[in-house]
């Protein structure tokens, strides 16, 4: 059965456009629902730059106001916790290699692995793209 309601959910950084762009890409493919997400970690980047920024990236995406959510918190766990609030099948992230400390303290992507209630797509991702 095809994907109906995925959330992507992006840092704002760097590899944004590509974890983006793929789950733009499969919600065209399955005639799904795109809803994108973006968790302010505290002592983060502002609310009004993330607001603006989130803007630009779903209009580049045609995603409308009612389907972009702007949240407070840790990522691993607003991540699963908004997916199912507003029923996803889906939910699409990023992911980067781990060395040293990152290795031992986990990533949001295996938080959210181990707590989302629905399938995780892990895009891989490098830094430097």
């Amino acid at each position: 059965m095809p994907y109906q309601n995925i959330l992507v959910a992006v840092d704002l950084g760097s590899t944004t456009e590509t974890v983006a762009g793929r789950a733009s890409a499969l919600a065209k493919q399955n005639g799904a629902t795109l809803h994108v997400l973006h968790v302010i970690e505290p002592l983060a980047i502002t609310y009004g730059q993330a607001k603006e920024q989130l803007d630009r990236l779903c209009e580049s995406l045609d995603v409308p106001d009612s389907r972009q959510h702007l949240v407070t918190g840790r990522p691993e766990a607003e991540i699963p916790t908004q997916a199912k609030a507003i029923d996803c099948d889906l939910i699409v992230v990023g992911t980067h290699a781990r060395w040293g400390l990152a290795l031992l303290l986990g990533s949001t992507t295996d938080g959210v692995v181990h707590s989302a209630e629905c399938d995780v797509l892990a895009v891989k991702v490098d830094a430097a793209t």
